[in-house]
């Protein structure tokens, strides 16, 4: 199995690309999001790559962020999302605004994604909702915004959201609520603020 990729890019074109590794191309399918990453034709790239094995194929999907790569997977747990849908998803949304959405069960969010209507959406808001406290979605995440507690990057909205599940709140509503606070308040905001800003979140 691949499950990186360094080498050249040689082309891409819409939902794909062509790395030149060695002098063979691996044709590469990818989010519009990590295709912009990619720079031009003969610069050199690295992807994270999930391989798909299947009877009459092996297709590959290419990644710049470990986020990315993480909800591509988690994604396709949701009964109606495959792989190309799954891209077409992260096309439209970060891993720190698919985490939020889902968090908050923000419906509206996840509908602007292609192929994503109102009765997907409510689905994977109930499916991902408990799961996504405890995906690792990695720095780039953590930069859009996302709080992930098990990433050591930002001890306090770690804690913050620990706290909140101490006093009785559940994971998701703890991460979105720590999540709102932290965008709000700035990195620099210590624990006891983001704890007051989200306790006052959930109590409206």
């Amino acid at each position: 199995m691949i499950g990186k990729l360094s080498g050249r890019l040689d082309e891409s074109g819409e939902g794909q690309a062509i790395v030149d590794v060695g002098g063979v191309g691996y044709l590469v399918f990818a989010s519009n999001r990590t295709l912009a990453q990619l720079g031009r034709p003969g610069e050199a790239v690295s992807l994270l790559i999930e391989t798909h094995v299947r009877e009459d194929h092996i297709h590959l999907y290419g990644f710049a962020e470990a986020g990315e790569r993480a909800w591509f997977r988690l994604l396709q747990t949701v009964q109606g999302v495959g792989s190309r849908l799954a891209l077409a998803i992260l096309s439209t949304l970060s891993p720190g605004e698919l985490t939020r959405a889902v968090a908050s069960g923000d419906k509206t969010a996840l509908t602007r994604a292609p192929g994503v209507g109102a009765k997907l959406a409510l689905r994977m808001i109930s499916e991902l909702k408990d799961k996504v406290a405890a995906l690792q979605l990695g720095p780039a995440a953590h930069q859009d915004g996302a709080v992930a507690p098990i990433l050591d990057q930002d001890a306090g909205s770690k804690d913050a959201a620990l706290a909140l599940e101490g006093l009785g709140y559940r994971p998701s509503e703890a991460l979105a609520a720590v999540a709102k606070a932290r965008d709000r308040l700035g990195a620099d905001a210590g624990i006891e603020a983001l704890l007051k800003a989200a306790l006052k979140d959930l109590a409206k």
